[in-house]
């Protein structure tokens, strides 16, 4: 988690200051309640003193921000409404949310009309981050939520990634970084669709097939379960060598 004011890096020390700019943030110019914080920082077992301490550590965030920006606006963002706080930003200034919007308009329409501006703008997002996601925060629902949410929306924005490269013709390209994400997520059917494509297309049929008993052992060793009908239909079409999976004019 890192904040940053007109492009300098302002120093937040602390997990659980983190967490509270980080909970807010995710939530731009919204109310969340002491109560949801309290919660968010202690979970069940707050301490006797755990409304001081959230007091304490937003006052010092204040202080934080006013005087590693010299700015009393600086300090203003970050404010108390009601029963809780809000931190009063767009959401366009937080990465977070400006990714997950990028990828959530990247629909199918954008990605076969125009899969150069695709590749464009989700190569963009992508770049927004830099590491895992919130990982230096706490252990708590909300950002542990966000988290799952925001990895999962990365995974789709490489997908969708592949998916207008592929459309572009550029399979022996992928196939490096579909080696890649199908290791790290060896049970992510999607990414063994599209590596068979880009093998069988490479002309690496025998290759193609094995991936997908590759990936079949994962899922029934893990999971239990067969290969869904992405991946079944796959491989039917390898093995039936369908003129549709060659790209026209490739």
């Amino acid at each position: 988690m890192r904040v940053t004011h007109e492009g300098t890096g302002i120093e937040i020390p602390g997990a659980k200051p983190r967490t509270i700019i980080a909970s807010l943030a995710l939530h731009p110019g919204e109310v969340i309640s002491s109560a949801d914080l309290l919660d968010e920082l202690w979970g069940d077992n707050p301490p006797r003193s755990a409304g001081n301490s959230l007091q304490g550590h937003v006052a010092r965030l204040r202080r934080s921000l006013a005087e590693q920006t010299d700015s009393t606006r600086a300090r203003d963002l970050l404010r108390t409404s009601g029963s809780g706080y809000l931190l009063d930003v767009d959401a366009d200034d937080v990465d977070a949310l400006r990714f997950t919007r990028i990828v959530q308009q990247v629909g199918s329409r954008t990605l076969h009309e125009d899969p150069e501006r695709a590749i464009t703008v989700l190569n963009d997002a992508l770049r927004l981050w830099r590491g895992p996601a919130l990982a230096d925060t706490g252990q708590g629902i909300s950002c542990q939520t966000a988290c799952a949410h925001l990895n999962e929306t990365k995974l789709m924005a490489k997908d969708l990634l592949i998916e207008a490269q592929l459309a572009l013709g550029l399979h022996r390209e992928v196939v490096p970084q579909l080696k890649q994400l199908l290791t790290r997520h060896p049970l992510r059917e999607r990414f063994c669709e599209q590596l068979m494509l880009a093998l069988y297309r490479s002309g690496r049929q025998a290759d193609a097939i094995n991936v997908y008993y590759r990936v079949r052992e994962h899922l029934s060793n893990d999971l239990g379960l067969e290969p869904g009908p992405g991946m079944r239909s796959r491989l039917a079409e390898i093995l039936k060598q369908e003129p549709s999976l060659i790209l026209a004019g490739r």
